[in-house]
């Protein structure tokens, strides 16, 4: 991604999740990055288009960075652990984007029904681990899906409550998830 793309990226993701989709104008965006309409549309056709980008380039991040730290990993407990710590950085590094992603799940629109689409993908990541760690006797047999959706749930729920309530240490925060939750998995 070049400079000006990269620069449209952070400041259209900082405005999204700041005042919302709908609320942020083309001018705003523009005005951020100190750039002309023309430059932006040169990037991008659309305002839609730029979410999309957003949205699109946030996920292949958190599914590369998932796959380079677990694809050499063997036990499952330890794959869902990176993926746990995985998620607080992301959340911790690109809080902007995230609030976008957890912020449109809700609803039935184009955009709505993109996120979703990419949660729950993510979330299926999830679950084939969990299958895996099932079928070889590392996690208790439980229902994978619910497993799976309560690590994503519940790593980004609490990391919202201490992000609202208290600095973030992602090292304790992490510490946490493991010894309440990860831990309990152990068959």
């Amino acid at each position: 991604m070049n400079k000006t793309k990269r620069k449209i990226f952070e400041a259209s993701m900082k405005l999204f999740a700041d005042k919302g989709y709908d609320a942020t104008s083309i001018e705003e965006i523009t005005a951020a990055v100190g750039v002309a309409k023309g430059t932006l549309y040169y990037h991008f056709s659309s305002k839609e288009e730029i979410f999309k980008f957003l949205v699109d380039e946030g996920v292949k991040l958190l599914k590369n960075s998932i796959s380079i730290k677990t694809d050499k990993m063997t036990n499952s407990l330890d794959k869902l652990r990176a993926i746990v710590l995985i998620q607080i950085k992301i959340l911790f590094k690109y809080e902007s984007f995230m609030t976008i992603i957890l912020s449109k799940i809700w609803g039935n629109d184009e955009r709505s029904k993109l996120c979703k689409k990419y949660v729950f993908e993510y979330i299926k990541i999830i679950e084939n681990i969990v299958k895996k760690g099932i079928e070889k006797g590392e996690i208790v047999n439980k229902d994978a899906d619910i497993i799976a959706s309560g690590i994503f749930g519940f790593t980004c729920s609490s990391f919202i409550y201490k992000m609202k309530h208290e600095e973030v240490d992602v090292s304790e925060l992490f510490n946490e998830i493991d010894n309440l939750f990860i831990k309990k998995l152990k068959a």
